[in-house]
């Protein structure tokens, strides 16, 4: 990986982990196009450690106060992360992303699954617009949140966008739904990077890569990591602004315009 890639993709995860537009989608889209030679999930998981900071400097008061009494929503937490890890563990040993993402299909499906996260989007502004969401933060909100993480393991599939997008259209109110969603990337993040650490070692995948590049991979992550979070940062902001106004209309326009850029690529770069 050279370090301007590793630049851009520190960027686009950074921007697109908490917009509704699918970061694991987009960092698959640029290394199909990069045709990445390294550890990509590791590096990958590197990145979501950057926008993990972002989370922690915006919302560090809500994390205090996951620890205090009644621990309320420590359990809402908990409860809405078992689904994705429960998934995530299924993925990871059963070599799922390994097909998902091989350069013969991984065009066609990140085609459908942008363009699912586009319908889901679209479908849940006209509903929010239509109806007041009034609910607390509940098990009715809640579980839906959680089933949506867990879907959007898959690549192509908003995590902020289908949790926020499940949490809407349960009916909870929208300033629960944001801040909850993104307090919902904490453990996901956490787990995956442990998890692909732990494998990546075990394997000697990690101590491979950086033999074999060295200097260029330590400065391709320590840049990646940086330049994520910042990003995260300004994603964040960004996106609670949209939540209060329920606007998605333009992220599913741009998901339909990306769902046809990958069907397209799939059929002239990434099979060539």
């Amino acid at each position: 990986m050279e370090i301007w890639q590793a630049v851009i993709l520190g960027l686009v995860q950074g921007l697109t982990e908490f917009l509704p537009v699918s970061s694991s989608g987009h960092i698959a889209f640029y290394n199909a196009i990069f045709n990445t030679e390294t550890d990509v999930m590791f590096f990958t998981v590197i990145l979501h450690l950057g926008t993990l900071v972002a989370v922690c400097a915006v919302f560090w008061k809500d994390i205090i106060a996951l620890f205090k009494r009644p621990f309320k929503t420590l359990g809402f937490l908990v409860l809405a992360t078992v689904p994705a890890a429960v998934v995530g563990v299924v993925i990871e040993f059963c070599h799922l992303d390994d097909f998902l993402l091989a350069r013969s299909c991984v065009g066609i499906v990140l085609c459908v699954l942008f363009l699912v996260t586009a319908v889901l989007l679209f479908v849940t502004e006209i509903v929010a617009k239509r109806r007041e969401s009034v609910l607390p933060l509940c098990l009715k909100t809640v579980i839906p949140m959680g089933v949506a993480q867990a879907v959007a393991v898959l690549p192509g599939i908003s995590r902020s966008g289908s949790t926020i997008c499940a949490g809407t259209l349960a009916g909870c109110n929208r300033e629960d739904v944001a801040k909850f969603s993104f307090l919902m990337s904490i453990p996901v993040i956490l787990g995956g990077f442990f998890v692909e650490l732990a494998l990546g070692l075990y394997k000697g995948e990690i101590q491979q890569n950086f033999t074999d590049y060295g200097a260029t991979l330590g400065w391709s992550v320590a840049l990646g990591f940086i330049i994520s979070a910042v990003a995260g940062l300004f994603a964040i902001k960004v996106m609670l602004k949209v939540i209060q106004k329920a606007n998605y209309k333009w992220f599913s326009l741009y998901l339909v315009l990306m769902s046809i850029t990958s069907l397209v690529l799939q059929f002239t770069v990434f099979n060539a």
